[in-house]
């Protein structure tokens, strides 16, 4: 009893300082060789290719247990989701009721799917992202997860409004569609599109600058409001109208946890 009382100490206190080890937390400790079709490995996880869509699955144990079974198998496609009647959220508001901002009556109603060539879903709290990644039998990556996988990713500089991240054209744009923002290891728009939440929690940031003579990427980590409201949800990768300060250097961290806004999303991580 004392020693699963100690892990979950451990766990509370590793997800507001990120410093929670992988082994710890049951996360994989050795590398894969091979992921699903919608997934890159880095590393120990497979991390996914696409910013995810979020898709409310009618009847997913019953009536509709095939589509919950592909899902977390990562062999979704759009037309077995049209199939399934399933209904994509989060394109043009917070629409992900009855599940709510702090993560209630979310499980099996909210399905993280990573594919190409869609809305990636926004206006959604850290608590719903992560419940949707859980309903597919996923997690949000790591703060460190996803930087090894954003590693080689294109600084955007001039948005060519094609193939260029998208950093500067005030709307997001379909997952996939930017064929050079790509990473070293395959993952898309991990630079600009939406900003991405990641697992970590930290003091809630009220500065922001760039980071100095290591890069001037915008990094809002400073000046840890003790009175403000609750902790920061990290963003990483920037937005769609960061222009040339948005990288995979790029942190935020002034974003509260059940908050949502509409150049918000995330990707999930196995």
């Amino acid at each position: 009893m004392m020693k699963r009382t100690l892990t979950k100490v451990l766990l509370a206190v590793g997800l507001v300082t990120g410093v929670v080890s992988a082994a710890l937390a049951g996360f994989p400790t050795t590398p894969v060789k091979k992921c699903g079709a919608d997934a890159v490995a880095v590393g120990a996880v497979c991390l996914d290719t696409y910013e995810a869509s979020v898709w409310r699955v009618p009847e997913p144990t019953t009536t509709n247990a095939f589509l919950g079974r592909k899902i977390r198998q990562d062999d979704a496609t759009r037309a077995d989701l049209t199939v399934g009647a399933a209904t994509q959220l989060g394109t043009a508001s917070d629409d992900y009721a009855p599940c709510t901002d702090d993560g209630l009556h979310c499980a099996n109603d909210i399905y993280a799917v990573s594919l190409p060539s869609v809305i990636p879903s926004a206006h959604v709290t850290w608590f719903q992202a992560a419940e949707a990644c859980a309903n597919a039998g996923k997690r949000l990556p790591t703060s460190a997860e996803w930087q090894v996988g954003a590693n080689r990713t294109p600084d955007p500089g001039p948005d060519d409004g094609t193939t260029d991240c998208n950093s500067d054209t005030g709307s997001v744009s379909l997952t996939g569609a930017r064929s050079s923002c790509v990473s070293g290891r395959g993952a898309f728009d991990m630079v600009g599109n939406l900003a991405e939440l990641v697992a970590d929690w930290v003091p809630i940031s009220t500065a922001c600058s760039g980071w100095g003579v290591f890069s001037n990427d915008f990094m809002c980590l400073a000046g840890a409001g003790t009175t403000e409201s609750g902790p920061g949800a990290l963003l990483r990768g920037g937005f769609f109208f960061g222009g040339p300060l948005v990288s995979r250097l790029t942190v935020f961290g002034g974003f509260e946890p059940s908050r949502s806004a509409d150049f918000v999303g995330f990707r999930c991580a196995r």
